[in-house]
């Protein structure tokens, strides 16, 4: 059962790498709603993920219990020891990918938060911000 649910969560991380890799692809062509549709997809994934992490902890700690006086490398045969190793490598490059991400979507927020500037200034009340009075470019009419 451990190398059933080993093999899934590998399975949901690659997934998840796809997703954002595809997801940074589509933000550098300003392909927004492609991103937006995936993300249900990300967050089923993702549980999914959770999910089967939590079954292996589960499935670990009943070897565990069942066999006290073993290590856990001796409770575990070759394929669950690569799995494992496989599992680490793919969660480093999921973290990889989601940095590289995170910076495309910096750079878009700050070009449409300075463009919402532009078009509406605030200034800061305190610790708000509100609308300047003196919006050169918007104006409006009732």
């Amino acid at each position: 059962m451990l190398s059933h649910h080993l093999q899934g969560a590998l399975q949901d991380l690659r997934d998840l790498i796809s997703i954002t890799e595809s997801d940074i692809v589509d933000i550098q062509e300003a392909k927004n709603d492609q991103q937006f549709e995936r993300l249900s997809l990300k967050e089923e994934k993702l549980k999914g993920f959770e999910s089967k992490k939590a079954m292996i902890d589960h499935e670990i700690s009943k070897l565990m219990t069942t066999q006290p006086n073993k290590d856990l490398p001796e409770l575990l045969n070759k394929e669950q020891h690569k799995a494992l190793d496989d599992l680490k490598l793919e969660l480093s490059n999921l973290r990889d990918v989601n940095k590289r991400y995170a910076k495309f979507v910096l750079i878009v927020s700050n070009l449409y938060n300075s463009f919402l500037e532009r078009i509406v200034p605030t200034e800061m009340q305190g610790y708000n911000k509100v609308a300047s009075k003196n919006a050169a470019i918007l104006e409006v009419r009732v």
